[in-house]
């Protein structure tokens, strides 16, 4: 994701609201960390940033790293990716922060197993892209987007702004499906309340 700085949080602060189910391990990352050899980092021609690639072919379901916290918060920024209700992390190793958004996403941060799993086939020099709403449910920084796909949303802002039908093509991390379970329960106790002058209505 893009640049950002975020001053680091205790993770034992944020241990409580963990991914259900799963516990993030260590990241041993340092800053400069390079990819291991079946990915590369590039330049993305038409958007004039750094991205990441593979070198060799997956097929949907294969397993192409594992990801760990390398900074803890309880706030999105536009380096985080969020990985519970109230938690987000910056990601590493650090090559996996080259990893841009994409309408029509061939990789899914798994954030209950801590890896990145291909979505569809993925063929070698293919760029590496993940969905941001899979994991993101209001982003710090929206943004215009330019992937030119055919599904492209155009303006990504988070899964909370986008209509239920559309996310229903993705995979989503399992926060986010509460997430938007809570919305829609909060939506239907919302349309089940009575109007303000339903007492003045006749039986």
């Amino acid at each position: 994701m893009n640049d950002s700085t975020m001053p680091p949080t205790s993770a034992s602060d944020l241990a409580s609201d963990s991914p259900e189910g799963s516990t993030a391990p260590e990241d041993p990352s340092e800053p400069n960390d390079e990819p291991p050899p079946h990915l590369l980092i590039d330049l993305h021609d038409a958007l004039g940033q750094r991205c990441l690639k593979s070198l060799v072919a997956y097929e949907p379901g294969d397993l192409l790293c594992d990801f760990a916290p390398r900074r803890h918060a309880d706030s999105p920024s536009r380096m985080t990716v969020q990985v519970a209700e109230h938690h987000h992390i910056e990601l590493g190793p650090t090559f996996l922060e080259l990893i841009n958004h994409s309408c029509d996403p061939n990789v899914f941060f798994d954030t209950q197993r801590w890896v990145l799993v291909a979505l569809r086939p993925i063929a070698p020099g293919d760029e590496l892209c993940f969905f941001y709403p899979s994991t993101e449910w209001q982003m710090a920084s929206p943004f215009e987007c330019a992937c030119g796909s055919p599904r492209c949303l155009g303006r990504i802002t988070g899964a909370a702004r986008i209509a239920r039908p559309i996310l229903a093509e993705h995979r989503l991390s399992q926060h986010v499906q509460r997430l938007l379970a809570a919305a829609e329960e909060a939506d239907a106790a919302s349309a089940s309340e009575p109007g303000i002058f339903a007492w003045l209505v006749p039986a």
